[in-house]
């Protein structure tokens, strides 16, 4: 027999007196006659061998066996022997006597190799947990110092069962052999405040210190099922291990959870895109579903019951016997491939987030009946892992399909989203799968509806030139007159030769237009000839002094030019530009609500804006042609808005601008498509780059036998080609006018040709005008009065 592991630190009798002091004291307060009995003949009993009460040497256990077991009776009632699995133990070793009948079975089960170890012999933890029971027993303190015990037993079938091991020391009674060793309060809180200084433990409970007399009862409890769930929450947060090497683990545990040996794990992800069933491609997960296929419509790949259980309902598909469900459907393509790897009976359980399926867990066995609705509700304590780890696998690939788009496209409108993000997942795929590269194709959207509409600055070059100009002539008028001081106290040739000169450049921007040569001409000189001297005439008069200190203050340091006037202009129209582009960036959710479509918008010297929409541009919703009718109204409701806006804003601004607005009304449907080349979205083919021609050229159109431009301040021109779109506009004209938005004044005009496109037509109205001081509406003419333009 072996030796007592932690006989070297512990002196041990195993005894059964406690449990005799127990009857004796059930004796005095039973009350039943027959329990009265009972204990008398067992306390008889226990006078006949008096060695339970003095003590039982390790080696003579086996002979009082049937001693032990009438002593121990209550405790392993024989009608639990086939139920519990425990034993009595000499305390805090591997030495296990009165074993229940199930625990015998399963030890036999490990068969003769095995050896079954509870308590290590230099093991520091069994050490600790023997002090504890010191501390508990002997010192009164309520300490539990013991940690989880677990063993792994091995099965008839060789698999290994894991049993948590729950340790029983209350028929131990614990002696100190020598006083000198007592602790005090002190020396148990400095043991409690390292609980891992050896040394410091050891020291206090030194070798032969104590005796433990009594028995211990150890209670095993089988935790394969837990142990395999933890093992399996461990693997799927492991990133670092193979895909092979997971699934290989994942399938051993399954075995456990389902005490099958014959059981396999797979798994088909789910594309809710485009509704097919996919192998995992990313993983070495195998699909029964599919079997030889990488991919399949659900359509195809399942019949109407699997279908509705797996699809529609959201439930476990449950096959108990496949012959026997094959004989049932209208569609065998899962059943025959079931059949194609034996397989008897399966479990496909739907992991889904949200209410999206994004994937089926796949058990199958090779046996009828082997899997069925009753052990199906052990896939749903582990369901919530798999779907946390599908989750982040999932989202780790949609990161690489934003990432692919964002290489190659940049950003993305959210209406078309979906179709890059379509393209992306099928270049992974075919990467994935072929192991070669795949580039990013062109995106393109065919039979759709454009809508341009753009509010200009009018004259914006012109303006810009103006400001200019008065920089200029500001600022050399400034350097006249400090040259004329300079000149009265300092007769300087050079002085007059650049007077002379600042002189002639003023006469000339007085009496034309600046243009960039003569803009050029007079930086030059500012720059090489004037402002380098400046330093020097400070020095002649505090008076030179003073007006250089202004004129210095107010160039650009950078290039020594005022841009006070042309600051002023360019800040006008950042800020008109800025509250324009917000505007109609918070009106199109309201569009994207009608139906969501493409849009873009560009800051010019103004905004203009596109608007494609069409059946190709939303794989969720069917497109009406009502929708492109709400649309052009939102569009003309939001240009009024925008002209509103225009010159609202500019009531704060130190520069005063003008609009005119225009639509682009195309009324056949072209083609769009995104080239990854150059990463923009352009018309496709030549019939449609027309659109692009109109586009660019409409607003310098000229009014058919004039010179008068179709657009103007204070109107919008809805440019249009046939008679049917005329009627549409002044359609939502009146209901414009009825709401006080647009005036009475509506003109017809026949444009000029623009680059071949001819019978060009513009319907012209104008805005009227609200403003802050009154509910009433403004002309333009009304509105250039309030605005001193």
């Amino acid at each position: 027999m072996e030796k007592i592991s932690n006989s070297d630190h512990m002196i041990v009798n195993l005894t059964f007196k406690k449990v005799v002091d127990q009857y004796l004291n059930r004796l005095e307060d039973v009350e039943s006659n027959f329990r009265k009995l009972y204990i008398s003949s067992i306390l008889r009993y226990v006078d006949d061998h008096e060695e339970l009460v003095s003590g039982i040497k390790e080696d003579e256990i086996a002979f009082h066996k049937e001693s032990i077991s009438i002593m121990l009776s209550d405790l392993f009632p024989a009608a639990l022997t086939l139920n519990e699995i425990k034993a009595a133990t000499v305390p805090f070793s591997d030495i296990l006597f009165n074993k229940t009948q199930r625990l015998k079975n399963i030890l036999n089960d490990a068969g003769e190799d095995f050896h079954l170890q509870i308590m290590t012999g230099d093991s520091f933890d069994t050490f600790r947990m023997s002090c504890g029971v010191i501390l508990n027993n002997y010192y009164n303190k309520a300490i539990d110092l013991s940690r989880p015990i677990f063993v792994h037993i091995p099965d008839a079938k060789g698999s290994d069962r894991t049993y948590r091991i729950t340790y029983n020391a209350d028929f131990v009674d614990i002696n100190i052999n020598d006083k000198e060793h007592e602790l005090s309060s002190q020396d148990i809180k400095e043991l409690l405040r390292s609980p891992d200084d050896q040394e410091l433990w050891r020291k206090s409970f030194p070798k032969d210190s104590y005796t433990f007399n009594g028995f211990g009862i150890v209670s095993f409890t089988d935790v394969t099922m837990d142990a395999a769930i933890s093992d399996l929450k461990t693997i799927l947060l492991d990133s670092s291990s193979s895909k092979k090497d997971q699934t290989d683990k994942i399938k051993t545990i399954f075995k456990k959870i389902f005490n099958l040996e014959n059981l396999q794990v797979g798994f088909t992800s789910f594309d809710h895109f485009e509704n097919t069933f996919e192998s995992m491609i990313y993983d070495d997960a195998k699909s029964f579903l599919l079997a030889d296929s990488s991919e399949k419509h659900c359509n195809n790949a399942l019949c109407a019951d699997s279908y509705s259980h797996l699809i529609k309902n959201f439930e476990p598909l449950v096959i108990t016997d496949v012959d026997d469900y094959a004989t049932k459907i209208d569609n065998t393509y899962l059943t025959d491939n079931l059949k194609k790897n034996n397989i008897q009976s399966a479990i496909f359980y739907p992991i889904t987030k949200g209410s999206e399926l994004i994937g089926v867990l796949e058990i199958v066995s090779l046996k009828k009946f082997a899997l069925n609705s009753f052990n199906v509700s052990k896939i749903e304590s582990v369901a919530g892992y798999i779907k946390a780890a599908l989750i982040r696998t999932e989202e780790e690939h949609e990161n690489s399909v934003k990432a692919l788009i964002q290489t190659e496209c940049t950003s993305i409108h959210p209406s078309v989203q979906w179709k890059f993000e379509k393209e992306a997942r099928r270049i992974l795929k075919y990467r994935a799968r072929e192991k070669k590269n795949e580039p990013f194709r062109d995106i393109s959207f065919r039979d759709i509806y454009p809508i341009y509409g753009q509010i200009d600055i009018v004259g914006s070059s012109d303006a810009r030139n103006q400001a200019i100009k008065k920089d200029l002539m500001n600022q050399m008028d400034k350097v006249g007159e400090i040259f004329a001081f300079a000149k009265a106290y300092e007769k300087l040739p050079i002085y007059d030769q650049i007077s002379y000169r600042v002189k002639e450049y003023c006469n000339e921007l007085e009496n034309t237009n600046i243009d960039a040569n003569s803009e050029r001409d007079i930086i030059k000189l500012l720059n090489n000839e004037i402002n380098p001297v400046m330093k020097h005439l400070k020095t002649l008069s505090p008076k030179i002094c003073e007006l250089v200190d202004v004129y210095q203050s107010e160039i650009d340091v950078t290039s020594g030019v005022i841009y006070k006037n042309r600051n002023d202009y360019d800040n006008t129209v950042q800020a008109i530009n800025d509250s324009l582009t917000s505007l109609i960036d918070s009106k199109q959710k309201e569009a994207q609500d009608i139906f969501p479509h493409y849009f873009e918008r560009f800051k010019t010297d103004g905004v203009e804006h596109n608007i494609y929409v069409g059946k190709s541009i939303t794989s969720s919703e069917e497109f009406n042609i009502v929708y492109l009718y709400n649309l052009r109204l939102w569009q003309l409701q939001t240009m009024i808005d925008m002209e509103n806006q225009f010159y609202a804003v500019q009531e704060q601004l130190p520069t005063v601008v003008e609009a005119a607005s225009m639509i682009l009304v195309f009324d056949n449907t072209l083609s769009i498509r995104y080239r990854i080349d150059e990463k923009r979205f352009d018309v496709d083919g030549a019939y449609n780059a027309r659109y692009e021609v109109i586009k660019k050229r409409i607003d310098k159109a000229n009014i058919k036998g004039t010179n008068e431009r179709v657009t103007q301040k204070g109107k919008i021109a809805i440019v249009y080609t046939n008679e049917e779109t005329e009627r549409e506009y002044m359609r939502y004209i009146n209901f414009l006018q009825h709401n006080h938005l647009i005036g009475s004044n509506v003109e017809h005009l026949e444009l000029e040709d623009v680059q071949g496109v001819i019978g060009l037509k513009a319907i012209r109205v104008e805005v009227l005008y609200n403003t802050d001081a009154s509910e009433d509406t403004l002309t333009y003419d009304d509105l250039v009065k309030e605005l001193n333009l």
